[in-house]
């Protein structure tokens, strides 16, 4: 961890007196987004008024299919253009940025589904994540000596990053024959090439083999530990609720709530948003890992969905 670095307390220590509202103000922001709208014809994806990311601290994201999160993540990082709005990573403006200059500044993502090249090896893959490669240039690539240091220390890195994932055995094998955790942990040590201030990982426990669930962890706690803001995207609450410093829900595009996760999964509106109406549970409750509950929470929504069935048929039937 560098010296000035927030520990794990401290992060968390300093979001205790931050509002339990949506666009709450936090006491230092690393990524602070303003208007940002996203409609797809006629059905609006992105709609937030106002959002903070506090530095140092990791903050999870979440909210049912559909909320917008990936969009949110792809128009921040430039893989998307909004209609309108504008967002800031460190005080400097980002707003119609190209991806590639954003991950440059120091804010890089992973993706729902793994961009792994299949055919190199984990090796070259990590090496493709370095900033500052002389030997992308055509002609300085014709002069080994002016670019065979800088490669070298990118392999060293690579390498050193790869035994910190655990992937090190694999170095010279291709990427393609990895397990979908393995990917996945392959996408977060290349990330880590840039050196960033700020990751974004979206969905990073999908697909994941449980055995690899709680190395995913690990490291991602281990990121935060280091300094590093670490932003996800995730529908496990229970992971959401062990590791996140802070939550931020998202229903319909909107930002509808945003607090510490035990506050968070306690909320009415957010379970309502997963569950619909009329539920009184704590999404984030290790209980809700039993069959009986998720039996229990499947019955209630088939009654409810034959409700409204009923409801919608005795309309028809007074027309």
């Amino acid at each position: 961890m560098s010296a000035d670095a927030p520990s794990p307390t401290t992060a968390a220590t300093r979001l205790i007196g931050v509002e339990r509202v949506p666009g709450a103000t936090k006491p230092d922001p690393i990524l602070v987004a303003d208007g940002v709208h996203r409609a797809f014809g006629g059905m609006v994806a992105v709609d937030v008024d106002h959002l903070e990311v506090q530095r140092g601290a990791i903050t999870a994201l979440i909210g049912p299919n559909g909320a917008g999160k990936t969009t949110l993540f792809n128009l921040l990082t430039g893989f998307d253009k909004p209609d309108h709005g504008t967002w800031s990573f460190d005080g400097k403006p980002l707003a119609g940025v190209a991806a590639g200059n954003v991950a440059k500044s120091g804010m890089v993502r992973t993706f729902q589904l793994t961009k792994a090249l299949s055919r190199m090896t984990v090796l070259d893959n990590m090496r493709l994540g370095a900033p500052d490669q002389p030997g992308e240039n055509l002609f300085t690539a014709l002069v080994p000596p002016l670019w065979r240091r800088r490669e070298a220390e990118i392999t060293e890195q690579a390498e050193s990053l790869l035994a910190r994932f655990k992937l090190d055995t694999k170095r010279n094998e291709f990427a393609g024959s990895l397990s979908g955790g393995q990917r996945k942990l392959l996408e977060m040590a290349r990330a880590l090439m840039n050196n960033p201030s700020i990751i974004m990982l979206d969905e990073p426990m999908a697909g994941v083999n449980p055995a690899l669930t709680q190395s995913l962890l690990g490291h991602i706690q281990s990121l935060r530990d280091e300094g590093t803001t670490v932003l996800f995207v995730e529908h496990d609450m229970h992971m959401v609720r062990h590791i996140s410093d802070w939550v931020v829900v998202m229903a319909e595009g909107r930002i509808v709530a945003e607090g510490p996760p035990g506050d968070v999964m306690r909320d009415q509106a957010v379970i309502d948003a997963y569950l619909g109406a009329h539920h009184d549970t704590d999404l984030g409750d290790d209980a809700l890992l039993t069959d009986e509950v998720a039996e229990q929470l499947e019955k209630e929504a088939e009654q409810e969905e034959a409700q409204r069935a009923a409801e919608h048929g005795d309309e028809e039937g007074s027309r």
